[in-house]
């Protein structure tokens, strides 16, 4: 339902609520869940199962997809976007093959996105056994520099929203790349806490910030509206097989080798990601400077 050049903000907002999410989860457990040695799950499991539950009402009773994603059509050809979809409202599913340069610029992204959640994932899986045996780290002090990554990431993904609107995703998105690898990188030297790793997994949260609110549009802006559901399924098929094949890798590496391995894996595979991005010649949004027809999105509703 949201227009093109709109979607890095819209997936920002995505990205907010599935934060807002996670929040809502540990404080239930909190309160669902305070005898940390004899916790019963039922409580916590029927109390998310409620949450879904109305949640899918919600979305039922107030969003009328396809009438919205009608009028998202007729709106965005007003602006030259996507014009022929407007006219076949009825289309539901098309088969048209992607030209060639584009399907290369979908292979690339796909591998982009394949490779930095293979470095990102075995970096945040196994960072606090790392920290124990590598910086010989308490766990409550390895959860905080988590949990500032994390807090980063979330006050950073609205703000990431809007100025890739102006900048282009992709620039923000190579950004991202280069200051998260460098921050796995120079993590690798550490041979103890430092506060100094609060500043740099801070950074590391903003920088997946800017590539994880930008890559899932980059894919659909190379969709056609009635294939978006198919081109977000690329998106999750890359980066759930690269979940599932990184801690196979960099497990084997730190159980054969050490685990001092660890960061300069996670720099290498998203280090890899700044190449195969290099590759993306499509899919990035016009940046959008000062005042902007978009405006008739919002005085739409």
């Amino acid at each position: 339902m949201t227009p093109k050049p709109l979607r890095s903000k819209g997936n920002a907002v995505i990205n907010l609520m599935g934060a807002v999410g996670g929040i809502m989860v540990l404080g239930m457990v909190a309160l669902l869940a305070p005898d940390k040695a004899n916790i019963n799950y039922w409580p916590l499991f029927l109390g998310t199962a409620g949450v879904m539950v109305v949640g899918v009402i919600i979305l039922k009773l107030t969003v009328n997809e396809p009438a919205e994603v009608i009028k998202m059509r007729h709106n965005s050809a007003t602006l030259g976007i996507d014009v022929e979809e407007a006219e076949h409202d009825d289309t539901l599913v098309t088969h048209e093959r992607l030209p060639k340069e584009y399907r290369k610029s979908l292979i690339f992204i796909l591998l982009s996105v394949a490779l930095w959640f293979m470095g990102y994932n075995a970096v945040t899986s196994a960072f606090s056994k790392y920290a124990m045996v590598s910086l010989n780290m308490q766990e409550s002090q390895s959860a905080s520099i988590l949990m500032v990554a994390s807090i980063a990431a979330i006050i950073s993904f609205i703000p990431v929203g809007i100025l890739s609107s102006r900048i282009g995703r992709k620039k923000m998105i190579l950004v991202g790349v280069v200051v998260l690898a460098t921050v796995f990188g120079t993590s690798a030297f550490y041979t103890g806490f430092n506060p100094l790793l609060f500043v740099s997994f801070a950074l590391a949260g903003i920088a997946w910030a800017a590539i994880n609110v930008n890559s899932l549009p980059m894919v659909l802006e190379m969709s056609k509206g009635a294939n978006i559901g198919r081109y977000t399924g690329y998106y999750y098929t890359a980066s759930m097989a690269a979940q599932v094949i990184t801690p196979i890798i960099s497990g084997a590496l730190l159980e054969h080798l050490g685990y001092h391995t660890l960061m300069p894996y996670g720099a290498l595979f998203v280090g890899l990601a700044f190449l195969t991005m290099m590759m993306v010649n499509h899919g990035d949004s016009k940046p959008i400077i000062g005042p902007s027809k978009l405006e008739l999105f919002d005085v739409a509703d």
